[in-house]
């Protein structure tokens, strides 16, 4: 029982550790090219974290707009909010993003694909803000809830009292179970789908606060679906705000995801999933 108890823990600690960085795999038909959109007030930009190709085209996009005048903040998941501090006495005082990364940056992002982003908002001067929920307090929602990281105000605002509306839980469920191989053990599921919510809600939170300024939210693909990620969040509360969500996708799926894909070649990587089969032998 002990031998048991202890290896099923270790997968759940294994689990919360892969939390943070799961990505969809589904991907609308792009209806439209990013330049061509018109403008709006926040731009969701998605990744597949590992995929050079789609962070390339993302930095080169941003980089076109701020060029031509447009100075947003950057919203970025990969820095935990309790790194604000760290992250803007780095912006004051470094000139190049490896400083920065050196400065703020955690040990669990590959940070040269996000170098070009980060010598951006240091060039132009743009506003960089922590988007995280860090594991400690996405592991603190899974064990107690939303409770556990927002205040009363938050509770009541995103009718977190409440449970979650069941087509966004099916949804989340079955994108988090796909992310983990379908491995994840059932009793886990509903703690990680409010961990992933947690996180959608405090950057929904994050760019509300930089208003009236232009936003830009830097993120995994999941985080940035209209259906189930940040946009649906932002809709629960006024004012509305225009928003634009693209999708740097290395596959296709069901439209109404994202407002735009970008198709992007799928990178050359081991199977994700075969040390979790091998561990389960």
């Amino acid at each position: 029982m002990i031998f048991l108890f202890a290896r099923t823990w270790g997968l759940i600690l294994f689990m919360l550790a892969l939390l943070g960085g799961c990505t969809t795999a589904s991907v609308p038909v792009a209806e439209k090219p990013v330049q061509s959109v018109a403008p709006a007030q926040v731009w969701l930009l998605g990744e597949v974290h590992d995929n050079p190709a789609g962070h390339q085209q993302r930095a080169v996009l941003l980089r076109q707009r701020v060029e031509q005048g447009w100075r947003p903040a950057l919203v970025l998941e990969q820095f935990d909010r309790e790194n604000q501090d760290l992250l803007d006495k780095a912006q004051k005082s470094c000139l190049d993003a490896q400083c920065l990364i050196r400065v703020a940056g955690s040990g669990r992002w590959d940070w040269q694909q996000y170098y070009p982003l980060l010598q951006l908002a240091l060039d132009y001067h743009l506003p960089l803000v922590a988007g995280n929920l860090s594991r400690a307090d996405a592991s603190r929602v899974v064990r107690d809830g939303m409770r556990a990281v927002f205040d009363a105000q938050s509770m009541h605002d995103y009718q977190l009292e409440q449970a979650l509306p069941v087509d966004l839980r099916a949804a989340q469920a079955a994108e988090i179970t796909a992310s983990h191989c379908n491995m994840l053990p059932e009793m886990m599921v509903d703690g990680m789908v409010n961990g992933q919510v947690a996180r959608d809600i405090w950057m929904a939170r994050l760019i509300r606060e930089q208003r009236p300024r232009d936003v830009v939210l830097i993120a995994g693909n999941g985080h940035v679906r209209k259906d189930i990620g940040v946009p649906y969040w932002l809709a629960r509360l006024p004012p509305v705000l225009s928003l634009h969500s693209v999708g740097y996708m290395e596959t296709a799926a069901a439209p109404g995801q994202y407002d735009t894909v970008v198709q992007v070649a799928p990178s050359m990587r081991p199977d994700p999933c075969a040390s979790l089969k091998q561990g389960s032998k």
